[in-house]
């Protein structure tokens, strides 16, 4: 690409504001919302990141491959390309999504970057195939059903699956099932968010019914479909508020 050509997508791409900080090839950044105010959760989760794909592949990325389920203007696929993984996919519901990725991916200049539009649910994995890195961010608590969600990721992961999202308090204790002589303790539990009203909003909800697992909830789920170990993941201390004070939690799954 000359330099008139990804000088000219810079300028499309300074022209809109974005939910994600962007560092152009030419050192300027991209306009986020409120000022960057929301800039902070994005470094915080890049961190957290950073430190699960260095201790589990010791900064190695070259021959692997990564899906990002819900990639959204696509920062974190942006991140797995110019950190070294040969290939990397950025999956989104949403066309507009999948065109400001498409931009910032041209004006980067990041042929290892390919991008998808589709629904998580309607993946086919048979298609995809199993890839090193699934990445789960901010995802699961927008859907209603956030376990076939969790499904999808294992059937894709043959490595390292990483969750991000946020929590509701948790449940804990005993239930009569059917009859006080049948007793089942409770793995967690999900909270219901309505969004149905904000559907045409760019970081919610397609459907509008949201349910938001507990912290127990998730971890458990994780290890019931299939993940041999589970963990919740270390935030930094000067971290986004929501994770350093578990309103939100990355949880790190190992096939």
């Amino acid at each position: 690409m000359s330099a008139t050509d990804t000088a000219a997508l810079e300028a499309k791409a300074l022209a809109k504001t974005w939910f994600y900080p962007f560092p152009l090839p030419s050192g300027v950044t991209t306009p986020t919302y409120d000022g960057g105010a929301l800039d902070l959760i994005h470094t915080t989760r890049t961190q957290m990141l950073d430190a699960a794909l260095d201790a589990h592949f010791g900064g190695e990325f070259g021959g692997r491959s990564a899906v990002d389920m819900a990639c959204h203007q696509g920062w974190f696929s942006m991140h797995l390309a110019r950190r070294g993984f040969d290939k990397v996919l950025g999956v989104d519901a949403r066309d507009e999504h999948v065109a400001d990725a498409s931009l910032i991916r041209d004006a980067m200049g990041l042929s290892n970057w390919s991008l998808l539009q589709s629904d998580i649910h309607d993946l086919d994995p048979a298609s995809i195939g199993q890839h090193d890195l699934v990445l789960c961010f901010g995802l699961i608590y927008h859907l209603e059903n956030p376990v076939g969600a969790l499904r999808m990721a294992r059937a894709m992961c043959k490595d390292l699956c990483l969750v991000e999202t946020q929590v509701v308090p948790g449940q804990t204790g005993w239930v009569d099932y059917g009859s006080y002589r049948f007793v089942r303790p409770l793995k967690g539990s999900f909270g219901i968010i309505d969004e149905t009203g904000e559907t045409h909003g760019p970081e919610a909800s397609t459907t509008g019914i949201c349910l938001v697992p507990s912290v127990e909830a998730l971890v458990w789920i994780m290890q019931r479909i299939g993940f041999s170990r589970v963990e919740v993941l270390p935030v930094p201390e000067d971290g986004y508020e929501q994770l350093v004070h578990h309103k939100r939690v990355m949880v790190a799954g190992w096939v």
